[in-house]
């Protein structure tokens, strides 16, 4: 998929590096203690990834029992006893279901070649199927849409909560509580630009104390009132929702809080590789969070009037102020997260054709999954900032929370139909039986959530609304562009059949024109040989195409075909979760028999202005949004990394 603005597109780093977490061949050695000596070092790296996964990937859902517990029951005024174990046991079997069960168990497995998230999930889909589906793009980027959405609302509501600890401690912080969060809020995505793994490397750590602190509050609270644990049984959560009747359906909205983050848990695989997430998950993740949700109902059992703040109440007075500074630390962890997936999800996107090519920076030599997108954080934060000054208060904004996670989860059950029943040739029959369950859970929950639209839920809404207007405004101009180049462009074979027998001058050296289809005669090359009037002595038709996987491997990059002694057409590929490096890629291709020497080759970049238009193409708006798109596009000689000396230009208007 090429960018509107530019003839050619492409995409990242070598394939040829190990997945996350990943042994790499030849890494064991024949010499004295090499083996021994490279597995430690393996294991050693394994730790290094499964302490990063817990402060990136389980930040959120880490801090949910600041509000979890206490939105859920506030539903019920003053609980009984079975109300508490009915509530604890429905949040207990939330994390059981949704994380363990759907995500730990069955999504972390539908890796596609070791990335994860929505996108990267349909793609698998389509891949599986064998041809493209409008129905499954729909679901991807509907999915994606309200991821955003998620991602967006996690800091703003996670730091509020956690900030709001400072009035528990002593009511003279009351009103600093906002621009405390807004100033922690700032500072977490200035040190994005540092890269996921130097912000692991510090996180994890932290959210390793964390989640230990959790258990230990949890334990040492549990036995105030030991029929909590009864709320192990499912039971509880069950004739809780059935006894309650409405009330029971207004409570499962808020106890869906519990499992916020699980979405980025998937989406985030490619940081760090599925075996250190469900390791994670399994060893200190769940049953930390079980036994503080048990410790916090036994606190509200033995002491009702500590709901409106459980989790805080939870701590001893003498380490109430340093507990709650330590909190607001864990929720900068937690939107960590969100962040990371969001990038992901972007670069996903782009490289699939549903956004513009933006500025990709890599963050780390050896992960290529560790990125940072500029314009993505800065508007991410805009949007955080804007949602902290108008809700104000972490209640207000849980009323907002969870809406946009269920229908991102809703996205990725279906889907994940697809990929059990065809790529992992389970058969629909058994695939609907694995997911049907799941996806009645997750139908729930959204039903649940859709009663909080009046009293904020319409935010993720407006959101995703948005980002599916961007989208399908992307899509459409493309898709536009595209078709009109090539209904008035002239086959390159007819083209060279035509030069053969030209007069035009020729220069020395090799011209490459990137191009977004290698069948047709690039408009570069067409206002190139009418204005300047001359051909190089060889030219290449450069084309660079994304397929509908991660990597591609070395051996099926580049397909040269040679059309006369003039010229020839070059196809270089490249996964979704790749960059291209266009100089490294030629430089492989002599090997393919065509000789390449930067110095003597130009590179002809066709560079396209628009027009809006009401009687052509797409509706005025629509051209608005899409004019305003390409202009946020990442240059192509840069994205491309091109050397700019060796770069010319050739634009032209279009009316869209």
């Amino acid at each position: 998929m090429t960018t509107a603005q530019d003839e050619g597109a492409a995409i990242t780093p070598p394939p040829s590096e190990p997945a996350p977490g990943a042994s790499t061949p030849g890494s064991t050695g024949t010499h004295g203690g090499a083996p021994a000596a490279a597995a430690k070092d393996s294991r050693h790296g394994f730790l290094k990834l499964t302490i990063g996964s817990i402060g990136v990937v389980y930040g959120d859902i880490g801090t949910s029992p600041l509000y979890a517990m206490r939105e859920s029951l506030l539903h019920l005024g003053r609980p009984n006893v079975e109300e508490v174990v009915g509530v604890t046991s429905l949040l207990i079997w939330a994390l059981v279901i949704v994380v363990t069960f759907k995500y730990v168990l069955i999504l972390l497995r539908a890796d596609n070649h070791g990335e994860g998230g929505t996108l990267s999930l349909m793609a698998l889909a389509q891949e599986a199927l064998g041809h493209p589906s409008r129905i499954l793009v729909a679901l991807g980027v509907l999915g994606a849409a309200l991821f955003y959405g998620d991602a967006v609302i996690t800091p703003a509501v996670s730091v509020l909560s956690a900030a709001e600890g400072l009035k528990v401690a002593s009511p003279a912080f009351e009103p600093f509580i906002l621009p405390i969060t807004l100033v922690i809020i700032f500072g977490l995505y200035a040190a994005q630009s540092y890269g996921t793994g130097r912000v692991a490397a510090l996180f994890g750590p932290v959210m390793v104390v964390w989640f230990l602190s959790l258990a230990a509050l949890g334990i040492s609270h549990v036995f105030d009132a030991p029929a909590v644990l009864n709320a192990l049984n499912p039971y509880h959560a069950i004739y809780f929702l059935v006894e309650h009747g409405f009330l029971g359906f207004v409570v499962l909205g808020a106890t869906f809080l519990a499992v916020t983050g699980a979405e980025a848990l998937y989406a985030d695989m490619g940081h760090f590789g599925p075996r250190a997430i469900r390791v994670a998950w399994l060893s200190l993740v769940l049953p930390a969070l079980v036994m503080n949700y048990l410790g916090q109902a036994a606190l509200a059992v033995s002491h009702p009037a500590a709901i409106e703040n459980l989790f805080f109440l939870m701590v001893p007075d003498w380490l109430r102020l340093p507990f709650v500074l330590f909190s607001c630390v864990a929720t900068v962890v937690a939107s960590q997260a969100n962040i990371s997936g969001a990038y992901s999800l972007t670069r996903q996107a782009m490289q699939l054709g549903l956004l513009p090519h933006l500025e990709v920076q890599h963050t780390s030599e050896t992960q290529h999954g560790q990125i940072y997108m500029p314009k993505v954080n800065w508007l991410m934060l805009a949007c955080v900032v804007l949602l902290v000054i108008t809700f104000q208060t972490s209640g207000r904004l849980a009323a907002a929370y969870g809406i946009s996670v269920v229908g991102t989860m809703i996205m990725s059950s279906v889907l994940a139909i697809v990929v059990i029943a065809k790529a992992w040739k389970f058969g629909w029959p058994l695939a609907l039986l694995i997911m049907t369950p799941l996806i009645v859970t997750d139908a729930t929950f959204l039903s649940a959530n859709l009663l909080k639209i009046k009293d904020g839920g319409y935010v993720p809404l407006m959101l995703g609304a948005i980002c599916v207007v961007v989208m399908w405004t992307w899509i459409r101009g493309t898709r536009f562009v595209e078709g009109r180049i090539e209904r008035e462009a002239i086959p390159i074979q007819d083209f060279a059949k035509s030069m053969s027998t030209s007069s035009a001058t020729r220069v020395k050296g090799t011209a490459m024109f990137l191009t977004s289809s290698p069948a047709i005669t690039p408009p570069a090359l067409l206002h190139n040989l009418k204005h300047n009037k001359v051909l190089h002595e060889r030219n290449v038709i450069l084309s660079i195409q994304t397929l509908n996987q991660p990597t591609v491997p070395q051996a099926e990059r580049i397909t040269l075909t040679r059309i006369s002694e003039e010229f020839a057409t070059l196809e270089l590929r490249y996964g979704f979760m790749e960059d291209p490096n266009l100089p490294r890629a030629l430089a492989q291709a002599k090997a393919h028999g065509l000789p390449f020497d930067m110095m003597k080759t130009s590179f002809f970049v066709g560079r396209r202005s628009y027009r809006p238009s009401a009687s052509v193409g797409m509706p005025l708006w629509q051209d608005h949004i899409f004019i305003g798109l390409v202009r946020q596009s990442h240059d192509a000689t840069e994205y491309f990394r091109i050397p700019a000396g060796r770069v010319v230009e050739l634009g032209n208007q279009m009316v869209v």
